[in-house]
C-alpha cells in the first residue's frame, strides 16, 4: 500500500535500550544530533533523520511521555503539537554554545518540524490505532504483502453516525441551547463599580451533551458506531527492523465530531519466532552441537539459511562457544545495500553415559595426551 510509510522505535532511532538512563539518553542524542544537523551534514537525508532524532529524545527524555510511549506504542503519543513535545527541552543545555540555531518560532528547522505536526483547523482528528503484525523471517528477507486483521468501530451506515432513527433528527436541549454548559452570571457592586461575575457548569439537563436522542438508531443504538472486523494488505520492505511501525492514514479511529477525519493506523511489525535462528537486527545466530571428535579433529556439516542449506567447513580444534561468521547469509540491512550475517555458535557435546570400550577409549587417550603423570586422587 502506497500511503504507508516506516516510523522506527524511538529507542532503536537514538540506539539505546529500554532501560537505558537519562544519561545515556542524553548523550546518545548530543551524538547523533552533531552528526546529523544539517548545519553540519549536506547530505539529501541529513534534514529528515535529524527531526526523526530530536523527535525521539523528547518523547523519551520525558518521563511521562516515555511511559506512555511503553505502554502504547506510538498511538500513546500521537496528537502532540510541536510545542507540547520540545517546550520541556533545554536544548542549551544538551549543545551549549556550539552554534546550532534551534528555533522554535515560525520559521528555521524546529518551525519547519512545528508545521508538521500540527493539526488542521476544522473538526477534531479521530485517535490512532495500534496493531502488532508478526511475520516469518522469509519475508523480513525478501520483502513482501502481508494481510493484517484488527477490530475497529465505523461509522454506522444506517445513520451515517448521527446516531438518530433515519428520518428523524437530534433534539437541541432546550436549557442550555446546545451548547452542553449553563451560564450563571451574578453581579457585586465596588468601591469602583459593578463587577459581573460568570460562573460555568455542566448542564444538568443533557449533562453536557447538548442534544438529545429521542429516537436511536436500531443498528447501532444511538452510538453512532458499530465495531466489525477490518483488514488491509501491507507492504513490508526488506530488511524492516524489528518494532517498526507502519503508518497507515485514515484506518484508526473515527473522529466523535462530524465531518473529522479518522485516525491513522499504526502496524508495528515483529519478527516470528523461528527455530532455526534469533534474530539479533540484521544478523542471524544459530548454535550447532558438535561431538568431541569433530570438535578436535574438524568436520563439514549442513548449515540451513533463508536461501537454502550450505555446507561450512569446522576447523579443527574449535572450541565451546567460538563462533563462525558466514558473511551476508543474514537479513537485509533496512534502506542500505548490504546485509547481515549468519553467525553459527558451536557447542561441544560431553557424553554423559559411556560404554564400558568407549570409557577404556577415552583412558587411553588420556593417557596418550598426559604421559607419565599420575592423577591426584592415584
Amino acid at each position: 500500500m502506497s500511503s504507508e510509510h516506516a516510523q522506527r522505535d524511538y529507542y532503536q532511532v537514538l540506539g539505546v535500550t529500554h532501560d537505558a538512563d537519562a544519561k545515556a539518553i542524553k548523550d546518545a542524542f548530543r551524538h547523533l544530533a552533531m552528526q546529523y544537523h544539517p548545519d553540519r551534514n549536506k547530505s539529501p537525508d541529513a534534514e529528515a533523520r535529524f527531526k526523526e532524532i530530536a523527535e525521539a529524545y523528547a518523547i523519551i527524555s520525558d518521563p511521562k511521555k516515555r511511559a506512555e510511549y511503553d505502554a502504547r506504542g506510538f498511538a500513546g503519543v500521537s496528537g502532540f503539537s510541536a510545542e507540547d513535545l520540545f517546550s520541556g527541552v533545554d536544548f542549551g543545555d544538551i549543545f551549549g554554545d556550539m552554534g546550532f540555531g534551534f528555533d522554535f518560532g515560525g520559521g528555521g528547522l524546529f518551525g519547519d518540524l512545528f508545521r508538521r505536526r500540527r493539526q488542521p483547523h476544522g473538526p477534531a482528528k479521530g485517535s490512532d490505532l495500534e496493531v502488532r503484525l508478526v511475520v516469518p523471517l522469509e519475508t523480513i528477507n525478501s520483502g513482501g504483502d502481508e494481510t493484517v486483521r484488527f477490530n475497529r468501530p465505523f461509522s454506522c451506515p444506517t445513520c451515517h453516525g448521527s446516531g438518530v432513527q433515519p428520518g428523524t433528527e437530534v433534539r437541541t436541549c432546550s436549557v442550555c441551547n446546545g451548547t452542553g454548559k449553563q451560564v450563571t452570571t451574578r453581579e457585586e457592586s465596588k468601591n469602583q463599580g459593578t463587577i459581573s461575575l460568570q460562573q460555568i457548569t455542566t448542564c444538568p439537563v443533557c449533562h453536557g451533551r447538548g442534544t438529545f436522542i429521542d429516537h436511536p438508531c436500531d443498528n447501532c443504538h444511538g452510538s453512532g458506531e458499530i465495531n466489525q472486523d477490518d483488514k488491509l494488505k501491507v507492504t513490508i520492505p526488506a530488511g524492516i527492523d524489528e518494532g517498526t511501525a507502519l503508518r497507515i492514514p485514515g484506518h484508526g479511529l473515527p473522529s466523535h465530531e462530524p465531518g473529522g477525519p479518522s485516525g491513522d493506523l499504526y502496524v508495528v511489525v515483529r519478527s516470528k519466532p523461528d527455530a532455526r535462528f534469533e534474530r539479533h537486527g540484521p544478523d542471524l545466530w544459530r548454535h550447532e552441537l558438535l561431538e568431541i571428535p569433530d570438535a578436535v579433529l574438524g568436520t563439514k556439516i549442513k548449515v540451513p539459511t533463508l536461501d537454502g542449506q550450505v555446507e561450512v567447513k569446522i576447523p579443527a580444534g574449535s572450541q565451546p562457544d567460538e563462533v563462525l561468521r558466514l558473511e551476508g547469509k543474514g537479513l537485509p540491512v533496512f534502506g542500505a545495500p548490504m546485509r547481515g550475517d549468519l553467525k553459527i555458535r558451536l557447542q561441544v557435546r560431553i557424553p554423559q553415559e559411556l560404554t564400558s570400550e568407549e570409557k577404556s577409549l577415552y583412558k587411553q587417550l588420556r593417557d596418550k595426551i598426559r604421559p607419565g603423570k599420575k592423577h591426584w586422587w592415584e
